[in-house]
């Protein structure tokens, strides 16, 4: 009984875990609020570290993780990947929007034919 008890409590840990990266991950993605400053702040190479760790984890954890436990780091990984692609497209849009912009005409010199 104690065993079942502590492989709940682990894998309720596990979950926790990926949820603290989720979260930071999203933060960072400017997707969520960041509770402490009240704003919405982005810097995708933070991000980009936080589903690396993910990853890591992921990774290190293989063959040794409950059905549900590698199910839901399985589907936060993939979802943190396509927000992630999302912020960077929006980035290269924006880029090429800058870049393609018409630009205005010069003005000439009223006095000038």
């Amino acid at each position: 009984m104690v065993n079942n008890e502590s492989e709940k409590r682990e894998e309720l840990h596990f979950i926790q875990l990926v949820l603290m990266f989720q979260s930071a991950a999203l933060q960072q993605m400017g997707k969520i609020q960041n509770p402490l400053t009240q704003k919405i702040e982005r810097d995708l190479e933070q991000a980009r570290f936080s589903i690396d760790m993910l990853e890591m984890i992921q990774n290190r954890t293989k063959n040794n993780l409950s059905e549900n436990e590698k199910k839901f780091l399985e589907h936060t990984l993939f979802e943190l990947r396509m927000n992630f692609m999302d912020e960077m497209s929006k980035d290269k849009d924006k880029k090429m929007a800058g870049d393609s912009s018409p630009k205005e005409p010069e003005k000439q010199d009223e006095n000038q034919p």
